[in-house]
């Protein structure tokens, strides 16, 4: 059980989305603003979408950050209210995740280093089926994965992109992560594999003149990719509020019986 927390500074962050800003400017009245930086934590008004940006903005300040739903899906997100929100910051329950950690390298040979609490994504960016060569902690696994890309997904990026993909949804706390296939032609139907949270996975392109392939995580794109490797990165530690009984572990497992 989550002991509660004294809350006397909030740092409210929104979307551009009309019905974000004007919850931000009634939030700001009632409660006042202070910045990020001087904040105990974050209360980020929108979607998923910025939600994640939140995060990321936030990922080396170890604050906390609570979201209410000014969007569409909202699967990181609370419900949206005026009322009684400093009682529902100090009750909430806290999930720490940790991001996955992208290194890619393109054609031109730039390195390019990111990172992503959902998953890393390698898609085709031609007409022509994309060719994978897949690599875990140094083993070649499969020599040729031929598809329109493939992903690997942190248990809280379970229900996203991977789920579309027909990638398993994963407990919070399992210490694993979901490597995925999209739409995978050979070997037929390939759906995938569940490796150790440790592990690191290394995608090689190949037949990248004629069939390129970009790489995205949390929708930082780099086009032209040679090879990415993913690995988790416990350095980073993201701190998400959940108001008590609907925390990222219930709604992990709610998603598998809707």
């Amino acid at each position: 059980m989550t002991a509660r927390r004294t809350v006397s500074r909030i740092a409210f962050t929104a979307s551009p989305a009309p019905a974000a800003q004007a919850a931000l400017s009634a939030l700001t009245h009632i409660h006042g603003q202070v910045p990020v930086a001087g904040a105990d934590m974050v209360v980020a008004l929108g979607g998923d979408g910025f939600m994640l940006q939140t995060l990321h903005e936030t990922e080396r300040m170890d604050i906390p950050v609570y979201g209410m739903n000014c969007g569409t899906i909202g699967f990181l997100m609370n419900g949206y209210s005026l009322e009684n929100l400093r009682e529902r910051l100090e009750a909430a329950e806290e999930a720490v995740i940790n991001p996955l950690s992208m290194r890619a390298l393109t054609v031109e040979g730039e390195v390019v280093d990111a990172l992503a609490i959902n998953e890393v994504s390698l898609l085709r960016a031609g007409p022509q089926a994309a060719k994978l060569r897949i690599s875990v902690d140094g083993k070649v696994r499969m020599e040729e994965l031929v598809c329109d890309g493939a992903l690997v997904a942190t248990p809280a990026g379970s229900t996203a992109y991977n789920n579309s993909a027909h990638g398993p949804i994963l407990p919070i706390g399992s210490e694993v992560l979901a490597l995925t296939a999209v739409a995978a032609f050979r070997p037929r139907r390939w759906r995938g594999a569940i490796l150790p949270r440790q592990a690191v996975v290394r995608f090689d392109v190949l037949e990248s003149d004629k069939r390129p392939v970009m790489a995205d995580a949390d929708s930082r794109q780099v086009q032209g990719v040679l090879s990415v490797e993913i690995r988790s990165e416990p350095s980073v530690r993201h701190h998400i509020l959940f108001d008590p009984g609907h925390g990222l572990e219930e709604r992990l497992i709610g998603e598998q019986f809707v």
